[in-house]
């Protein structure tokens, strides 16, 4: 087992941040958020030597999952989502699919569990259920890394909107205060869109850290 190594890129109509994580010995790798056409993200995954193993989303939104059904399809690898994620994945109407270049509808899921580990590409992930922007979205929690996947749940000192199918402002606090921001400050966080942050900067800056300010 080597080294985990992230590359990213923009893609999409929603700018998405879609990542590619990777074992630097072995070349296998998983994809988190697949935002842009599957052919464009094998061609990066070929270029770099990636062997991809698994799709990763971290909620079922349309400018998160446009590669989706090509990867799965073509290579044959599961695609792993929150448990409360199913209907909305399977539902462009709820997932705004539409609104991104063509209605997906995502329904051969691996669902996951909150705090389930998984064990790809060498190394160890742990899943956060944090419901808020959509009832199902989880982020993906590297702790020896000290990497975590926020999707649209966290931004850099921001935060998702609630104001699409199954989004919950309260759930959307809960989940930042008592699920991502009681991880250590050094965490570097990489979201679904925009620029990196850490733990430590969203407890000072976030507008919803609450009482991690008191």
């Amino acid at each position: 087992m080597g080294k985990l190594k992230m590359v990213s890129q923009e893609l999409g109509m929603g700018r998405t941040n879609c990542y590619l994580v990777f074992d630097e010995e072995t070349k296998e790798g998983a994809v988190i958020d697949p935002a842009g056409e599957a052919s464009w993200i094998l061609d990066w995954c070929g270029r770099l030597g990636i062997s991809l193993k698994a799709v990763l989303l971290t909620h079922g939104h349309g400018d998160h999952t446009g590669g989706v059904l090509g990867l799965s399809d073509r290579l044959g690898i599961p695609v792993y989502a929150g448990k409360q994620e199913k209907e909305l994945l399977a539902s462009p109407s709820m997932n705004l699919s539409p609104y991104f270049g063509g209605a997906v509808s995502i329904k051969k899921v691996c669902l996951l569990e909150d705090n389930q580990e998984l064990f790809l590409c060498g190394h160890r992930w742990k899943v956060l259920w944090t419901p808020g922007h959509t009832a199902g979205g989880v982020c993906y929690y590297l702790e020896e890394e000290g990497l975590l996947f926020s999707g649209d749940t966290l931004f850099c000192e921001s935060y998702g909107r609630t104001d699409f199918p199954t989004g919950d402002m309260g759930a959307l606090r809960s989940s930042i205060r008592e699920k991502i921001l009681s991880l250590p400050d050094e965490v570097k966080v990489y979201p679904g869109h925009e620029g990196e942050t850490t733990i430590g900067n969203e407890k000072r800056n976030n507008p919803l850290a609450g009482y991690w300010r008191d």
